[in-house]
């Protein structure tokens, strides 16, 4: 019997289907979430590559190139089983191991990171036409980071926040982007669906489909299959430290397209780690795949397809004992209330919400409410949010690509005070006098990023709640 199989077996005798090796720690093992009892002793980087065998000497190499290896070992007696190498640094190696019986080899290969993503996929990873995968290549290698398709124009892509037009491509029917008869009367009556696809070597799309007066159009964005390291995005370094709190609501705020969703993604990544938590996402849909570190747990779940909408998944996971929780958009009164009870109870909250500016985000929270609940729901968001990220992003100075343009709001004793008190206006005036507490004006912002030749003058402006201000900032050097 080979090595790994004396632990399969273990896997295999207590009904397990997940099993967790990483250096100089606990082996651990699950039932779904439920950790099951494991008497193995902490082993050692050199131990855990003895127990792998051939299987390490078949994947160091890719795991060396890539930090990760992910593929199906089929063993005669114990059943076929899916593991994930990954090597964050050169003395440290963590293993994920689980039961899937019925995966063949061909199930994951070179072209996935592992059966993990193309099970949040869903059918989608098999799906996806080939006549959009070759549009989307054509896309990206011109560096546009969304598509809109119509059955009676050619593709408008959008480069750097500009829109260009594939001059002489067809109409694309997004009929096929629907996935099935039941969901095409679902647009049909209800005017559009959201979707994921999962594309190998290129990474994962978001496509919204709906009907217009053209006909079944789409809206493609472009991503990555994993969220990028919270340092690649060139935030403001002081953002890191929000994933060092307790519990507490953080949203982040912006228009459509602004990177919400890919900073909530890298701040939990950066969360999981530095610690082990239990994380459990609701999105509509799955955009990145996040990937659980150490000993934490991920959870990620898709409405429509896994709960039925933001409100009841939340509701249950409340019960699923969640250190995080990544609300993809708080959309309504339900969400949101539940949203504040998670944070105030002990919870790390992280969410999105549609507002232009930090001091708005307060005040749409709020407003959402009938005018008899407002003071209620003050009192819950004074005692519960601890921050909230606005940002844009800017087309760069030599039209190379975009940054992020950020504004910090962090909930201060007497932010908190303006906010129960129902002074939300005066909330502006703590966000520039709080540069010590880490707050972020987004003019002082934009200013930096002139200063250093990111962006232009003129685009600043354009980009600036209040002109006037950034004006001041760049006359007297950000210190206004």
């Amino acid at each position: 019997m080979k090595p790994i199989d004396s632990i399969l077996k273990i896997l295999r005798q207590q009904d397990g289907n997940e099993l967790k090796l990483a250096s100089d720690r606990r082996p651990q093992m699950f039932k779904d979430s439920v950790e099951l009892p494991l008497t193995i002793p902490p082993m050692s980087t050199e131990q855990i590559r003895k127990v792998l065998d051939d299987l390490w000497t078949e994947h160091a190499s890719t795991v060396g190139d890539r930090g990760e290896a992910a593929f199906t070992y089929a063993s005669a007696e114990l059943g076929t089983f899916v593991l994930t190498l990954r090597q964050p640094d050169d003395s440290t190696l963590e293993v994920s191991v689980r039961r899937d019986d019925g995966a063949t080899r061909d199930d994951v290969g070179p072209a996935t990171d592992s059966r993990r993503e193309t099970a949040l996929a869903g059918a989608d990873a098999a799906k996806a036409p080939d006549e959009l995968i070759a549009l989307v290549t054509r896309a990206i290698a011109r560096g546009a980071s969304d598509i809109h398709l119509s059955p009676r124009r050619p593709p408008v892509v959008r480069i750097n926040g500009e829109l260009q037009t594939f001059d002489g491509s067809p109409g694309f029917d997004a009929t096929p982007l629907i996935g099935g008869h039941d969901r095409v009367e679902h647009v049909r009556t209800r005017g559009s669906i959201d979707r994921a696809f999962d594309v190998p070597g290129i990474g994962r799309l978001r496509v919204n489909v709906y009907a217009s007066e053209e006909g079944l159009c789409a809206a493609v964005r472009i991503l990555r299959k994993q969220a990028p390291a919270l340092g690649e995005l060139n935030l403001p370094p002081h953002i890191a430290s929000l994933g060092e709190l307790p519990h507490g609501l953080i949203v982040a705020c912006g228009p459509t397209g602004c990177g919400k969703s890919t900073t909530l993604a890298a701040l939990v990544e950066h969360v999981l780690r530095a610690r082990p938590q239990v994380l459990v996402t609701f999105e509509d849909p799955i955009e990145y795949v996040i990937r659980p570190h150490a000993q934490g747990l991920v959870r990620q779940r898709e409405v429509g397809t896994h709960v039925r909408d933001f409100a009841t998944g939340l509701r249950d996971a409340l019960r699923e004992d969640p250190d995080m929780l990544l609300i993809g958009e708080m959309r309504d009164p339900e969400t949101i209330g539940l949203a504040l009870t998670a944070a105030e109870t002990g919870h790390l909250v992280f969410t999105s919400l549609h507002s232009r500016t930090a001091p708005s985000a307060v005040e749409r929270i709020i407003d959402t409410y009938a005018p008899e609940r407002q003071r209620q729901i003050r009192v819950q968001l004074a005692d519960s949010l601890r921050a909230v990220i606005s940002q844009r992003l800017i087309p760069t100075a030599d039209g190379s690509g975009r940054v992020p343009a950020v504004e910090v709001l962090r909930v201060t004793d007497a932010v908190a005070n303006l906010i129960r008190d129902g002074r939300t206006a005066q909330i502006v005036n703590a966000l520039q006098a709080g540069a010590g507490d880490g707050m972020v004006v987004l003019e002082r912002n934009l200013a930096d990023l002139v200063r250093a030749g990111r962006i232009r003058r003129e685009t600043a402006v354009a980009a600036a709640n209040d002109p006037a201000s950034l004006n001041e900032y760049l006359r007297s050097g950000g210190h206004a």
